[in-house]
């Protein structure tokens, strides 16, 4: 019996660690629970709308007279469906923005997302809300969105960002910004305008590519949402491409 006995012990403590295993397994299988899947997906579908809004307000800004050229031109866009008051609460204090670049091809990237946060027009702060179209002119409007965490869109930032209705049409091309507003209130008459505290929303972006992903993946074609298509052909149509994969 004495010697039965470690053997007993040695049984009891294997079959212990089998069913520590089992529940562990079994654990790791687990669906989430419904009210996680359920965020998860109100947070897609939240993000989801953002871009489609982000095709209005492309198809709006393309009708406008001299902005085809700027499209064609531009080397990325930054839309912002909703601004200030309209934002409903998404990205930062002032909203939301996707970013999409311009590719060798022709093509036009997936979204990138960006909280915002004050829009200053002539110094002064306080628009009250709206839909906008920031237009990257060159390397050098583009580069806070691919290489910096924090930045700001303005001539403090050595950027000239010009708003599109206040200036004279012969001279658009020589700013490095052109800010084009759906409401005429949102920029005034002041032809200077600045965006401050621009930062890329990990959250937003997560939650539409349904995994973590950099900016440099997206601009790289890293990972993709169909979704998106439709934005990507509203650019293609604005800056005449005829490239959209």
């Amino acid at each position: 019996m004495g010697l039965q006995r470690p053997r007993v012990v040695a049984w009891m403590l294997h079959c212990l660690l089998l069913l520590a295993a089992s529940g562990w397994a079994c654990a790791e299988n687990e669906e989430p629970p419904a009210a996680t899947r359920g965020a998860g997906e109100r947070a897609q579908s939240a993000a989801a709308s953002h871009v489609n809004d982000a095709v209005d307000v492309v198809r709006m800004a393309a009708q406008e007279p001299g902005m085809g050229t700027l499209f064609s031109q531009a080397r990325g866009v930054f839309i912002v469906p909703a601004y200030g008051r309209a934002a409903l609460g998404i990205g930062a204090s002032g909203g939301a923005g996707v970013l999409s670049l311009r590719r060798k091809s022709g093509a036009w990237s997936y979204p990138a997302f960006f909280s915002i946060g004050t829009l200053s027009v002539g110094g002064q702060a306080g628009a009250e809300g709206g839909s906008m179209v920031l237009l990257l002119m060159n390397d050098k409007a583009i580069a806070g969105f691919k290489h910096k965490n924090k930045f700001t869109l303005s001539a403090d930032a050595g950027l000239t960002v010009f708003n599109w209705s206040a200036m004279a049409q012969g001279t658009v091309g020589a700013g490095d910004v052109i800010a084009w507003a759906t409401a005429k209130g949102l920029f005034g008459n002041i032809v200077s305008v600045a965006l401050d505290d621009v930062h890329f929303n990990q959250r937003l972006t997560q939650d539409y590519y349904d995994r973590p992903a950099t900016v440099r993946d997206i601009l790289a074609g890293k990972v993709w949402n169909q979704q998106a298509d439709p934005l990507r052909e509203a650019l293609s149509v604005a800056s005449g491409a005829t490239v959209i994969k």
